[in-house]
């Protein structure tokens, strides 16, 4: 086996050095199949292989935790992935081998495989192995039709086809054995990468994921017509506005003996002159104007340091703007200033007209209340802020949007 996949290896890699550009359309997508074919029938030898090493506890003697542990170290996969392939191995070796069969043909994909052997399982529980296999002979005729989401839908009624006496009971168990594998598979994974940026994935239960939709989609939508952000972009900033308001609740656990917050050091002399940098307490470094922004509606706690920088005094911490004055900020503005917005004062900050660093008083005069795009958009420079003669603010857009400048105000939030 070892000398066939060198051998494969080989030709995959010369196939990997072919110009594809210069091939005809038929050839690209003949080419395409093919490589779909092999790469099923691989994760089919490469199942096998990992079914092989998990039985003769190979990675055990070589000082693993698990099999899957020591996946992700030999293939620098993540562990729930790992361990989704040593689940599947192992029910492909004990099941149906006809499932195993048809991913070594490439009849189906290693992602329907998987449906398949979690609806065999339930189904052998259900019905006995005879009804089992003719189930398996059923999926995989329909694999070559449906993506595994659908095929796993189907797949919950597969008894209506092949032993409707006890459909419904056997319904009832996938239903609660697709509960067992979304509490099984659950996750989720943060990666610091190098920039200080965090990559965000994982699976969400079906109940934790109506849950962040009701309380993400809300956000997502756009704020104007002047919101350039795309649908990520928009999910990503939504993603923050919820961490905002978490924080703001002041009902989240202590973490080291203190509230949980967001510590960014800077010095005073940069804040003002609008060229210092802020480091997090993680060590990387934020944008001078990031630093101004979060100053705008944030705990300021000033400390004396050494010059080696180490901390002389810490003093008490001086919030910008709260209590009363955030009061009437919302009495005020309703929300969002920004013209065409409409979220609601929880998900706003409040800021500085003129920054606190540069003078600006903490007042009502030199408020405005902006939600977490617009405030960034705003501190980007391209907008003007001012209060109007009744008090009330209005934006000056840039002049490449309007060349006339004339003052926009936030009509949506204006009592009738």
């Amino acid at each position: 086996m070892v000398e066939g996949l060198a051998q494969a290896e080989a030709v995959v890699a010369a196939c990997a050095d072919t110009a594809v550009w210069a091939l005809g359309a038929d050839d690209l997508i003949a080419a395409l199949d093919a490589a779909h074919r092999v790469e099923q029938r691989l994760a089919a030898v490469k199942l096998a292989l990992i079914r092989e090493l998990d039985g003769r506890g190979t990675p055990i003697v070589q000082g693993a935790s698990s099999t899957a542990v020591w996946l992700r170290e030999r293939l620098h996969l993540t562990v729930p992935a790992a361990r989704r392939l040593v689940d599947l191995a192992t029910a492909l070796d004990a099941g149906n081998p006809g499932i195993r069969q048809a991913l070594a043909d490439a009849d189906i994909t290693l992602d329907q495989a998987r449906v398949i052997a979690d609806t065999v399982t339930t189904v052998e529980s259900a019905a006995g192995s005879a009804v089992a296999g003719k189930a398996v002979g059923v999926l995989v005729e329909w694999a070559g039709q449906f993506d595994p989401t659908l095929l796993r839908k189907l797949g919950t009624r597969i008894l209506d086809h092949i032993a409707p006496d006890i459909a419904d009971r056997a319904a009832q168990a996938a239903l609660d054995a697709e509960d067992r594998r979304a509490a099984r598979d659950r996750h989720v994974t943060l990666s610091t990468l190098a920039d200080g940026r965090l990559r965000l994935t994982g699976t969400l239960d079906s109940e934790t994921a109506g849950l962040f939709r009701a309380a993400i989609d809300p956000l997502t939508a756009p704020t104007g017509p002047d919101d350039q952000r795309s649908p990520g972009q928009r999910r990503h900033d939504a993603l923050a506005d919820l961490c905002r308001l978490s924080l703001r609740t002041g009902e989240l656990p202590e973490h080291g003996g203190e509230p949980p917050q967001l510590v960014v050091t800077t010095s005073f002399d940069g804040l003002v002159r609008q060229i210092g940098a802020g480091t997090l307490d993680s060590g990387f470094e934020l944008a001078p104007e990031t630093v101004r922004r979060l100053a705008c509606d944030a705990a300021i706690l000033p400390a004396v340091l050494g010059s080696a920088g180490q901390t002389l005094d810490v003093g008490r911490h001086r919030r910008l703007i709260t209590g009363p004055l955030r009061r009437a900020l919302v009495l005020r503005d309703r929300g969002c200033a920004f013209p065409g917005c409409d979220r609601p004062p929880r998900w706003c900050d409040a800021h500085h007209i003129r920054h606190w660093a540069d003078g600006g008083g903490t007042s009502l005069r030199n408020a405005v209340m902006l939600c977490g795009h617009h405030h960034r958009h705003v501190h980007s420079g391209e907008w003007a802020v001012r209060l109007g003669g009744d008090g009330h603010p209005e934006f000056i857009p840039p002049a490449w949007l309007d060349p006339t400048q004339v003052p926009r105000r936030n009509h949506y939030h204006r009592r009738t």
